[in-house]
């Protein structure tokens, strides 16, 4: 009977962990270069359930042996195990700032692990120094000149350093080299991720290696093909219908535990009453 409360419970914790998943998906609908949750869901491992009893052996002494009866198999679950991104290239809106430049991919190989396509991001740097990757090519210039993303993380180039510009009046051609107004120039810096779904992701959109150790250069890596669009930005790749439909299933599939959590505790009280009230 407990365990049923358990199954039920674990139910209704991965729903509720689901529905934070895709409420998030949802308010980041319109920030560039989001990219969407996906939810992970996995069973509890079955458990399989034996009786201890004993065995009576007629003889002199009475003899009594252990034995163990499979009684059967039990789910104990299920749990949400990880949010798995989805770096699939999101539709393109054009701002006319020279500030906003849009990721654009070509040719990007699969992984050779699960298949999966691979991803390129934009090199930034956070104010510890340490580097971190994004899609989102929402950028402009503080007021010491330095390229930076909108939430203040300095722009890297391809060498790693920092860009500085006079102005933010430059111009960004489609294989990323930067061109200022008084003939600075600088290519930003580009990391492949071969397997993204290995990326941890910080919020903020914003990415970091297992390792700690740098991505590669997009521009190096071999059969890697992308552009730059200046003027642009990437959208979020996240379906909005889709998303509210998941949520409503999600919604639906906790009230089913629910009401199945409710009905076991309606059992407890009926073996504690009444049960207990005729033994």
């Amino acid at each position: 009977m407990f365990k049923g409360f358990y199954t039920a419970a674990s139910g209704m914790l991965s729903q509720q962990r689901k529905t934070e998943m895709l409420s998030n998906n949802l308010a980041n609908a319109n920030t560039p270069g989001f990219k969407a949750d996906q939810p992970s869901m996995r069973a509890f491992p079955e458990m399989l359930l034996q009786r201890l009893d004993q065995q009576k052996i007629p003889s002199e002494n009475g003899l009594n042996l252990p034995r163990n009866t499979v009684i059967g198999s039990i789910n104990t679950g299920v749990y949400m195990q990880e949010a798995i991104p989805a770096f699939i290239q999101g539709d393109l809106r054009e701002t006319e700032l020279h500030t906003d430049v849009a990721l654009v991919d070509i040719n990007i190989p699969a992984n050779k692990e699960n298949g999966a396509k691979g991803t390129v991001l934009f090199t930034v740097q956070n104010p510890n120094g340490e580097v971190r990757y994004t899609r989102n090519g929402n950028f402009t210039v503080d007021g010491e000149g330095f390229l930076t993303t909108a939430s203040g993380l300095y722009v890297l180039n391809d060498r790693g350093g920092r860009i500085q510009l006079s102005s933010d009046q430059f111009t960004i051609n489609s294989k990323g080299v930067l061109i200022g107004e008084n003939g600075e120039t600088a290519r930003l810096g580009i990391g492949f991720a071969e397997n993204p779904q290995r990326l941890i992701k910080e919020g903020d959109g914003l990415y970091r290696t297992e390792d700690g150790n740098k991505l590669p250069n997009a521009y190096n890596a071999n059969g890697v093909q992308f552009m730059l669009k200046q003027g642009f930005l990437e959208r979020s790749n996240v379906d909005v219908a889709k998303t509210m439909t998941d949520m409503l299933t999600a919604y639906r599939a906790f009230e089913a535990n629910q009401k199945v959590l409710q009905a076991y505790d309606r059992s407890m009280e009926k073996a504690v009453n009444d049960i207990g009230r005729i033994g």
